[in-house]
C-alpha cells in the first residue's frame, strides 16, 4: 500500500482515539453487492482501528428465531456505547430488502414504506444523540467483480461463499433497490473498488473528514437543562373517576378476570403476538400492586417484569431507548415496565438529566420507537396511574410507619414530591404527546387501590380481545 494511504490510516486511527475519548459513538456501514469489496474495505478498517473498542457485525438472512424479533431490533441490541465503533458488513438496508425480496412477515410489512420509515426514524434518532453513522456504498466493474469471484472458487476452502448474498438478493434487484437509498440520501458515499488504491484513499478520506466534523461539534456546546415548566401550573386532565369497587365486588372480579388474563396469554402466545405493558404515575400511586394482579395468575414462562431505576453506567454509554429497546419480547411474550422510557420526559426533564433539546425531541423518539413495535403487530398499552396529592401523603406515611412497607419509602420519595406541580405538568405534556392510536395512554385514578387493579386488568383483556377475535367494548 502506497504511503498517502498509510499516512491517511495513521490519521484515521488517531482521530478514532480521540471520539473515543471523547464518547463519540461511531457507526460504518458497508453496502454493496456480493464480491463488490466490502470484505477487504472493511476488515482494512478493523486492522487500521483498536480491537478493543471496535466490533465488527454482519447481517445474515433471518433464521426462526431472529423472526420472533422485531425488525431492528438486533440493531438496537448492538448499538455502540459512547466511544466505540461499530462496523457493519451489510446492514438495515440488505436486512429491509432481505424482507422485500422474500416476503417475509407479509402481514405487517406489504406496504414497504413501513419499514423504510423504521430506518429512517432509527438513524435519525442515533444522529440526534451524537452517534456518528457513516454509509459507504460499495460499486465495482463487472470484471473485476468476477475476478473476486474466482479467486474465492479457486480457493477450496472458501468456494462455498462465492454465492454469499446473491442466493437472498439477486444482484439485479439489490442495485436496482439501492440505487433508491443512495440516490434519495446524500449522506451515502459511494466508492468504486475497480481500483483498489483508489477505493481505499477515498474511504479513508471520507473517515477523517466526517470524524473531524463529529469532534468538532462534540466541543460545541451541551445545551441548556430547562425544563420550560409554566408558573402556576394547572390541568383538568387528571380528574377522572370511577364507580368505586367495594370490597365484596372486588372479590367476586378479580380471580375470574386474573384467570382470563391467563386465557388471554396462551391466545397470545398461539398466535404469536407480543404484549407490552407500560405503568408510570406517581409516587405511591400503586404500579407495583397493579403488577402484581396482573401477572398472579401467569405462567411466569411467558412474562417478564422490568422494574426501571436510575441508569447503570453502561446503560448512560448507550443512546437512552437502548436499555429497552433489549428488553422488549419476542413473538407471543408479555413484557411489563415498571416505569420506562418515559423517564426522558419526566424525571429527566424535571431533575435536569436531559438538556432541553433532548427531552423535547423525545417525544416524537418515542412514538416512533413503539410505533417499530407495533408495525409488527405487538399490542402496546401505557398506563398512568394518577394519586391525589393528600392520599399520596397519607400513604408515605403509612409506608413509614409500617415496618414490612419501610423500604417503599425513600427520601428520594420525599423529594420529588416537593416536587408535585413540575412533575405534574410533565406527566400532562408526556401524555398529550404520546397518547397515539397504536399505543394509547389510560389514565387511572389510583386513590382507590381495589377500583384501580379492576380497571387495568378489564382494560388489558378488552383490548387484546379485540385484536386476538375482535370483540368490541363492553
Amino acid at each position: 500500500m502506497n504511503k498517502k494511504i498509510e499516512q491517511l490510516k495513521l490519521k484515521a486511527a488517531s482521530l478514532t482515539r480521540q471520539t473515543h475519548d471523547l464518547g463519540i459513538p461511531v457507526m460504518i456501514v458497508f453496502e454493496g453487492v456480493p464480491a463488490s469489496g466490502k470484505t477487504r474495505l472493511s476488515n482494512e478498517l478493523l486492522l487500521t482501528f483498536d480491537a478493543k473498542y471496535t466490533q465488527f457485525i454482519s447481517t445474515k438472512t433471518p433464521d426462526a428465531e431472529d423472526l420472533r424479533y422485531q425488525f431492528l431490533q438486533k440493531y438496537w441490541n448492538t448499538l455502540p456505547q459512547k466511544g466505540n465503533i461499530n462496523i457493519y458488513f451489510r446492514s438495515w438496508y440488505s436486512h429491509f430488502l432481505d424482507y422485500k425480496q422474500n416476503n417475509i412477515k407479509q402481514d405487517y410489512y406489504k406496504n414497504d414504506d413501513k419499514l423504510v420509515n423504521q430506518i429512517k426514524h432509527f438513524e435519525e434518532m442515533l444522529q440526534n444523540d451524537s452517534y456518528e453513522l457513516i454509509k459507504f456504498y460499495i460499486e465495482v466493474s463487472e470484471e473485476k467483480r468476477q475476478e473476486h469471484i474466482q479467486q474465492t472458487k479457486d480457493n477450496p476452502l472458501m468456494s462455498w461463499k462465492v454465492q454469499e448474498y446473491e442466493q437472498i438478493i439477486p444482484k439485479d434487484i439489490y442495485l436496482k433497490e439501492m440505487r433508491k437509498f443512495t440516490h434519495s440520501d446524500k449522506q451515502w458515499e459511494v466508492i468504486d473498488y475497480t481500483q483498489r488504491e483508489v477505493a481505499f484513499e477515498k474511504m479513508y478520506k471520507h473517515i477523517i473528514e466526517r470524524l473531524e466534523q463529529a469532534i468538532q461539534k462534540s466541543n460545541q456546546s451541551k445545551g441548556n437543562k430547562d425544563g420550560a415548566f409554566t408558573k402556576d401550573f394547572s390541568t383538568t386532565k387528571f380528574d377522572v373517576t370511577l364507580d368505586e369497587v367495594s370490597k365484596k365486588e372486588y372479590k367476586e372480579l378479580i380471580e375470574p378476570l386474573q384467570k382470563r388474563m391467563r386465557e388471554i396469554q396462551f391466545a397470545l402466545y398461539e398466535r404469536k403476538i407480543p404484549l407490552i405493558l407500560t405503568f408510570e404515575g406517581m409516587d405511591a400511586a400503586g404500579k407495583g400492586g397493579n403488577i402484581k394482579r396482573i401477572r398472579e395468575k401467569l405462567d411466569p414462562t411467558g412474562y417478564e417484569v422490568n422494574g426501571i431505576s436510575a441508569p447503570t453506567d453502561v446503560e448512560l454509554a448507550h443512546h437512552y431507548l437502548w436499555r429497552f429497546a433489549k428488553e422488549m419480547p419476542k413473538s407471543g411474550h408479555i413484557e411489563i415496565f415498571d416505569r420506562s422510557w418515559y423517564g426522558r420526559v419526566l424525571v429527566e426533564r424535571v431533575e435536569g438529566f436531559a438538556n432541553k433539546d433532548e427531552w423535547e425531541r423525545a417525544y416524537e423518539e418515542i412514538n416512533h420507537f413503539e410505533k417499530m413495535w407495533t408495525d409488527e403487530g405487538a399490542i402496546l398499552l401505557k398506563f398512568f396511574l394518577c394519586l391525589d396529592k393528600e392520599e399520596q401523603l397519607k400513604r408515605f406515611k403509612d409506608r413509614e410507619q409500617d415496618i414490612n412497607k419501610q423500604w417503599k419509602i425513600t427520601d428520594e420519595d420525599w423529594r420529588n414530591r416537593e416536587k408535585w406541580d413540575l412533575y405534574l405538568e410533565a406527566s400532562h405534556d408526556m401524555i398529550e404527546k404520546t397518547d397515539t392510536i397504536h399505543a394509547p395512554w389510560l389514565i387511572v385514578p389510583a386513590d382507590h387501590k381495589k377500583t384501580a387493579r379492576i380497571e387495568v386488568l378489564k382494560y388489558i383483556i378488552r383490548q387484546c380481545e379485540k385484536v386476538l377475535w375482535g370483540v368490541k367494548d363492553y
